[in-house]
Formats: structure tokens, sequence, C-alpha cells
């Protein structure tokens, strides 16, 4: 008889793992067939989206208008993709200069504490005071409508929340080992914080940025149906709604269809970030 060869099994990898969740699955294909739309809306669209049809107005859902027709016989449809490209984008421009920013003036004030993480934490502590919303608003107010005045606003203000999950990340950081050990060997504090406390402080606010994007959407969305954000007759979500806000109970398809879309894209960021979370989280 001969002995049983051990094998030893190979622990799964953290996206084969991440494969097996239905949350991820899911928000890995809504956010995929939004990319798709975003980058390629014309090979989707039945109709040219800004194409005026004075005979089709306010027609409903029909085989040769799933989605029904707008207020000048558009097809909603047609609008409604090709709004991905301009939703998309603001989740990404919305949030990812505010990141940026945030990320490193986060990791230098948590590293170096004192008297700039005391002006930094009254700061903090100013902007916090306020609803973010009403910020984003005044600022956009100021700077007037537009998208690039939009993300000017998210930006000055957004960058404050990140750089506020990262100086503590970094703090957390600088407790272990081989933080330490980094400042007895001599090495630069530029090393330090860029080639030692970042990567292992990153990850929490990658999630954040994952739900954060989410966000941006519905904020996007809804300086667009005030008339802060995107401009008519650009094709976007928030637009969109506000021009059917008026017939909602004759016309109802001019605001549920982008406020599906609203809803499927940020859920499926949030299923995303919560994947992301499980994914990068450290495993014993």
């Amino acid at each position: 008889m001969t002995d049983a060869v051990f094998t030893p099994t190979r622990p799964a990898s953290r996206l084969s793992l991440a494969l097996r969740k239905p949350g991820f699955v899911t928000g890995a294909a809504i956010i995929g067939g939004s990319t798709l739309l975003a980058l390629f809306p014309g090979l989707f669209a039945p109709y040219d989206p800004n194409f005026i049809d004075y005979l089709a107005v306010r027609q409903p859902p029909s085989w040769a208008h799933p989605f029904g027709t707008d207020l000048l016989g558009r097809d909603s449809l047609s609008r409604v993709i090709w709004a991905y490209r301009i939703n998309m984008q603001m989740a990404v421009l919305a949030t990812v200069f505010a990141l940026l920013i945030g990320v490193v003036v986060g990791a230098l004030v948590g590293y170096y504490r004192g008297v700039a993480d005391m002006i930094f934490g009254r700061f903090v502590d100013a902007i916090i005071t306020f609803p973010f919303l009403v910020l984003v608003i005044a600022v956009v107010a100021v700077l007037g409508p537009g998208l690039i005045n939009m993300y000017i606003a998210i930006t000055l203000v957004g960058w404050v929340y990140y750089a506020r999950l990262m100086r503590a990340e970094i703090i957390a950081q600088m407790g272990n080992d081989y933080a330490a050990a980094g400042l007895v060997m001599g090495y630069s504090d530029r090393r330090i914080i860029f080639r030692h406390l970042l990567p292992n402080a990153i990850t929490p606010v990658i999630v954040y940025w994952m739900t954060d994007m989410a966000l941006a959407i519905l904020l996007g969305s809804s300086l667009g149906y005030l008339g802060l954000g995107a401009q008519p007759p650009q094709a976007e979500w928030g637009v969109l709604i506000a021009e059917g806000r008026n017939f909602i109970t004759t016309a109802w398809w001019l605001s549920l269809m982008p406020g599906i879309a609203i809803v499927l894209t940020g859920l499926g960021f949030s299923l995303l970030g919560d994947a992301a979370a499980d994914l990068l989280r450290p495993r014993g």
C-alpha cells in the first residue's frame, strides 16, 4: 500500500473570490455596459439624439421609440444613451482631481502633523459645517453654470473629505514597524510617504472613491436639473428629467427613463465599491 501524497491547495486569489460574489458581477456588468455606452453611444443609439421631428412630439413608448419621444419629437432612448457620455464623464472628472489633491494633502498633513495639521483640522471643521451640496451650488453660482465650473466647484469642496480620510490612514500606518524602520535607515520623507506609507494607506480611499463616483453622478444630475450643470440641448440625465417635470402625469417617460439610468449606474458603482472593500481588505 502506498502512502497518500498530500498536495496543499493554493488559496483562491482575490479576483476569483470576487467573481463568486453576485454583487461584484452585477456591479461590474452595469459599469462595464455603462462604459461601453459612454464610449460608443453612436453604436447603440437608434437615432440622432438632436434630430427634431415635430410630427412625433411626446409620443409614448413604442416599437419605433422604446423610450418614447420628448417635447421636440427627439428619440428619448437615443438621448438617454448619449447622456451616458456626459454622466460617466461626471463620475470621473468630478472626483479624480479631488482624489489626487486630497491624497497628497492628507498624506503630508498626516505625516508631518504639527501646525499644518492643526490648521487643516480647523479648515475641515469649517467646511463640513455646511452641507456639501449647498457649498457646491454656492461656488457654481459664483463661477457660472456649465460642466467645467461644476467640476471646479466639486473639486474645491470634495478634496477635503479625501484628505481627512487619507490623513487618518497615514497616522494609523505611522504606528507600524516598517515606518519606524524607514526613519531609522535614513530614508527621505518623500520615500517614506509615497513609497511606503501611501501604498498601505490608499485602500480605504479607493473604496470611498468608488462610492463617491455614484454620488458625483447624482450631484451632477441634480445640478443639471437646477440649470447649474450641463446645459440644453446637451443630453444629460438631470437635464432630461428637468425637461419632463411639467409633464410627469401626461408624458411620464420623459423623466422616468433618465431617472432609471441614474439609479442603475449609481447602483453599479455602489456594488463595485462594496466589492472593492472585500477585494482589497487585508487577509490573514
